[in-house]
């Protein structure tokens, strides 16, 4: 990079233009980031991805057993998608992505996750839309009503903040037991939030699910020099 700032890809996509970045903070000594934006909303940065990773050390850290299905919803820079693949348990992970320009990015190695995701041979990309799949014949490319040991989501923002209106009906009680059709038996669902868990949606999957709970994952932000907190939501079939 001989730059301190680089646009390195921006598309016009379906909910709008996508970029993807890559700068220098030269207050954190120079730090190289990564950043995505959609329009002039920030999807997400490379400097804050301790609660992706969380997502599925909390979600796969549920399951027990072995050779392991696992769908991820939400490709982003990668960060939830690596660090399921840490896991020796999974046998294939199929990664759900809408936006196609995302998917490139990590085939092409734009993204500092992309080489180790696209040489990995249990991942597969999916460019589809999660919310529709889940209204219709489920989450596998390759099997019609495929069930998963686990889901791990990362698209909206918080259950109640979503990028796309058309995502809303996922995250009600109907919506909860059509994504619950898609798991097995003792399989899990784990979802991130920007917002630290609420009661009310943890009640709203205890109805559908065996159980259900919040954590919340707190990290060091230091562009603020402060703690922020995210939440990531787990619920049991069985």
């Amino acid at each position: 990079m001989t730059s301190n700032f680089e646009e390195l890809d921006c598309q016009k996509t379906h909910m709008g233009e996508l970029t993807l970045r890559r700068r220098r903070i030269l207050s954190l000594s120079g730090r190289e980031v990564y950043e995505v934006k959609l329009g002039d909303d920030y999807l997400m940065s490379s400097l804050f991805h301790d609660s992706e990773v969380a997502l599925a050390d909390i979600g796969l850290g549920a399951l027990g057993g072995a050779a392991w299905d696992v769908v991820v919803g939400g490709l982003g820079l990668g960060y939830t998608a690596v660090a399921a693949l840490a896991f020796k348990q999974v046998k294939r992970l199929v990664v759900i992505e809408a936006l196609a320009p995302v998917v490139d990015w990590h085939r092409r190695g734009l993204v500092p996750n992309g080489s180790t995701l696209s040489r990995d041979g249990r991942c597969v990309y999916y460019h589809a839309d999660f919310f529709d799949l889940i209204r219709g014949d489920g989450l596998d490319p390759e099997e019609k009503g495929a069930r998963f040991d686990a889901v791990l989501l990362d698209i909206d923002h918080t259950p109640g903040f979503w990028l796309h209106p058309s995502h809303a009906d996922l995250y009600s009680e109907s919506g909860m037991r059509r994504l619950k059709s898609f798991l097995k038996p003792h399989g899990i669902f784990a979802l991130w939030s920007n917002d630290p868990p609420e009661d009310a949606f943890v009640e709203l999957l205890s109805g559908v699910f065996a159980s259900a709970e919040g954590h919340t994952v707190q990290f060091d932000n230091p562009l603020l020099q402060s703690v922020t907190a995210n939440g990531v939501y787990l619920a049991r079939c069985d």
